[in-house]
């Protein structure tokens, strides 16, 4: 088994890396120069980036006048890649990365990438570019196909705000609209299209960059007080309260809100896996494990309450479906969620209309805020259940020696619980398949949850992406992500970035050889046309030849291991990677897992 180290001096840290030479001439000069500095004044650290000629002056601009720092760039092999590394650092940190992509080009290159950070409501700043669009300043040839007539119609259905600006006043005026409104909740990537004149004309005035304390996010409006009063009431006088909570910030202190509310009202709490975690997964309130789909538990605990609070879940009304598939709902609900501001008629993410008893605009942080002053001032104590329900996971008690044999998602699961018990990681990312009981988090940070546009390939990117907020934060947290084959394969040069800047993180492949979400359909389609099942695997194996992922991931400069196919090599194997990230060293390991869903 070839597992080579990551090639290069490992005391290399990302600061240190393509640092500019000679800088000599760093006045303000030219356009691009006052678009370098607007962003610099924004507070973005990196730009995630892929590069090409249609920005060629801002890149000179971040390279020459800022020194590649504040922000430093982040070179990306793929412009999908670029972005999903901009959307794993905003679902670490709820905080907009700036990004720059090439011209049409480079824009449709990003466009699923675009799609999941609108679906998951993602803040994002992007920057595009495009030929001149005065035709006699167009370069023969390129700049003709590298031009399009409103290049952002391409992708304005998922995104909050886009411009072409033609000078340079109006380009500054766009990048503080944009960073406003990606920032501006319900959050969501923004983008601007950069003509070449303002970037690359000279100066002939001293230019006026605003005052960006004036030009920040403006503050969430007041929530309607009747709305909290009614929705108290309604919990208060529920016997059986449910809490369904979706889409929640990273930040501690809400999830501790969150806690005291369900807690306050003695409501049981139920996750789903496509959202970062956001409530503790081992809490005795907690029903079940975060699941994509609710589980037979689940669904007797929703059909059993009188009153719902969602706290902006994703599909709210998929869900109640499951419990009520004839739509009559039972309980009363109430929706905390201003998600409503986001929807439009082309991106069909809004999911299906939910009746409620009552509508809070608010974000899941402010109405629980809003909620808990309410019962605080009703002198309300807490009416928890006394009995904890026993919420811990049994795989930390697995066998300590496992045996021979095939390699299955539980086996990954019990074998990482078992190498990092004691240690925080944050998990970017979990498979289909993954056991429920694995679901074990009990910290905002603890999992990062889906992509929001289900688009085969993000996983790396937002890997990358989680692992440099992490290392921005010094948090002392594993970054760990497991994903499917597929994913990997479609993301893969989403890598070289953690190679290149030297981002320690962990992924583990659990490679089934197969597009095999797409077998299981195939085997319901068989079985519904009294065909053979046998055929299932057909178009969908990746196999004869296998392709070599630990191979893939050394040719990128990281520290590959395996293909692991036999249980008594996993542990060693997990033991091993993690040494690698300790080491400060980004590692793949490819563990082979049979084609199956349990």
């Amino acid at each position: 088994m070839d597992d080579a180290h990551i090639p290069g001096s490992p005391d290399k840290q990302l600061e240190d890396i393509e640092q500019p030479e000679g800088l000599g001439n760093r006045e303000i000069g030219w356009g691009s120069d006052v678009m370098a500095e607007t962003l610099t004044r924004m507070g973005f650290p990196y730009i995630s980036m892929t590069p090409g000629a249609s920005y060629r002056g801002l890149h000179d601009s971040l390279v020459n006048y800022l020194g590649n720092q504040d922000p430093k760039m982040l070179l990306s092999l793929h412009e999908e890649c670029a972005v999903a590394i901009a959307h794993g650092y905003a679902k670490a940190t709820d905080k907009p990365l700036a990004v720059a992509i090439h011209a049409n080009v480079g824009l449709m290159h990003s466009v699923m990438a675009i799609y999941n950070a609108w679906c998951d409501r993602a803040p994002m700043f992007i920057i595009g570019a495009t030929g001149s669009v005065d035709a006699p300043q167009r370069r023969a040839w390129i700049e003709w196909i590298h031009t399009s007539r409103d290049q952002a119609a391409m992708v304005r259905p998922f995104l909050k705000w886009d411009d072409q600006p033609s000078s340079l006043q109006g380009t500054t005026e766009s990048f503080l609209r944009a960073f406003q409104m990606c920032q501006t909740p319900p959050c969501g990537p923004t983008y601007v299209c950069l003509d070449v004149p303002p970037q690359e004309d000279r100066l002939d005035d001293e230019p006026y960059i605003p005052d960006l304390a004036r030009y920040q996010p403006p503050p969430s409006p007041p929530i309607a007080i009747e709305a909290v009063q009614q929705a108290k009431e309604l919990l208060v006088g529920a016997r059986n309260p449910m809490i369904l909570a979706g889409r929640t910030t990273r930040s501690r202190e809400g999830w501790d809100a969150r806690v005291e509310l369900a807690e306050m009202l003695g409501a049981r709490v139920i996750t789903t896996s496509l959202a970062s975690v956001a409530f503790p997964t081992t809490h005795p309130l907690h029903v079940g494990w975060p699941r994509q789909v609710l589980s037979d538990e689940q669904i007797e605990a929703i059909r059993e309450s009188d009153v719902i609070l969602s706290l902006d879940l994703t599909d709210l009304a998929g869900r109640l479906r499951m419990v009520w598939p004839d739509d009559r709902i039972t309980a009363k609900i109430i929706d905390c969620s201003i998600d409503v501001y986001n929807h439009n008629g082309w991106s069909l993410d809004h999911q299906g209309l939910t009746p409620t008893d009552c509508k809070i605009l608010a974000t899941p942080d402010q109405g629980v805020a809003a909620l808990l002053k309410a019962l605080s001032a009703d002198g309300a104590s807490p009416r928890m259940p006394a009995a904890p329900r026993e919420a811990a996971s049994k795989l930390y008690e697995a066998a300590s020696s496992p045996n021979e044999g095939p390699i299955h998602l539980t086996d990954i699961a019990a074998a990482l619980s078992r190498v990092t018990h004691g240690r925080k990681l944050c998990i970017p990312r979990l498979p289909f398949g993954w056991p429920d009981d694995a679901y074990i988090f009990d910290d905002p940070m603890d999992y990062l949850g889906r992509d929001g546009g289900g688009g085969v390939g993000s996983a790396p990117g937002i890997a990358v992406g989680a692992a440099l907020a992490l290392r921005e934060m010094k948090s002392d947290r594993l970054p760990v992500a497991i994903i499917g084959d597929g994913e990997f394969i479609m993301g893969t040069p989403a890598i070289w970035t953690a190679a290149h800047y030297r981002l320690p993180m962990l992924i583990i492949v659990g490679n089934n050889r197969s597009f095999f979400n797409d077998e299981v359909h195939q085997e319901r389609m068989a079985k519904q046309r009294n065909r053979p099942v046998e055929n299932k695997w057909i178009g969908m194996r990746m196999d004869d030849p296998a392709p070599n992922l630990a191979g893939i991931a050394r040719d990128y400069g990281l520290e590959g291991i395996g293909p692991i196919t036999d249980l008594r090599e996993l542990e060693d194997a997990l033991t091993r990677g993690i040494a690698a990230v300790d080491a400060g060293n980004p590692c793949v390991i490819d563990v082979v897992v049979p084609p199956e869903y349990r």
